[in-house]
């Protein structure tokens, strides 16, 4: 049996085979390529995006046309990525600044008990593997995050960032 997303189409037993695990609110986009052990829920992925394995999107989470997403890579609710962008394997985006397992009266949380914090990356964008970004930043365009960096506040558009925190090694030049 066939199962359509959008405007891709999948065997059933495609996803099954590759623990491919896709809701039913998932909207994606023309010639989108997902590979082997994925969990998307309540996104948007863009025309032509190529997603790898051990990945996960959550709900409210849109990505852009053209876009690259490598393995083991995690996009938490509030997440949005523009166009054209690279995400490495191993990146981590977070949604909240404090979290906590349990609320005031020792109860574990719910949604109703925090807030998410969105992220924004824009057009053209790269983030190195293992990097981390925290709630709340915008990561300009065509702006690199270097491996393993800890993005703690706004990256401009055109400039390199590397470290923990993350800061400016330098600004560049893209060829459009």
């Amino acid at each position: 049996m066939k199962i359509r997303f959008g405007n891709t189409e999948f065997e059933e037993i495609y996803l099954k085979e590759n623990f491919i695990r896709i809701s039913n609110d998932v909207k994606l986009g023309k010639d989108v390529k997902i590979f082997g052990f994925v969990n998307l829920y309540g996104c948007e992925i863009g025309d032509y995006t190529k997603i790898g394995p051990f990945v996960e999107i959550q709900k409210g989470v849109k990505i852009g046309s053209r876009c690259k997403i490598s393995s083991h890579t995690f996009i938490c609710e509030g997440v949005i990525i523009e166009d054209e962008v690279f995400i490495g394997h191993n990146v981590t985006f977070i949604n909240d600044l404090y979290p906590r397992a349990t609320n005031e009266k020792g109860e574990l949380q719910t949604e109703s008990d925090w807030k998410v914090i969105p992220t924004l990356v824009k057009r053209g964008a790269s983030i190195g593997s293992s990097a981390t970004i925290l709630a709340g930043v915008t990561i300009g365009e065509y702006a690199i995050v270097g491996a393993g960096a800890v993005v703690t506040k706004d990256v401009p558009s055109y400039t390199i960032v590397a470290g923990v925190p993350a800061r400016v090694i330098r600004t560049i030049e893209v060829k459009k």
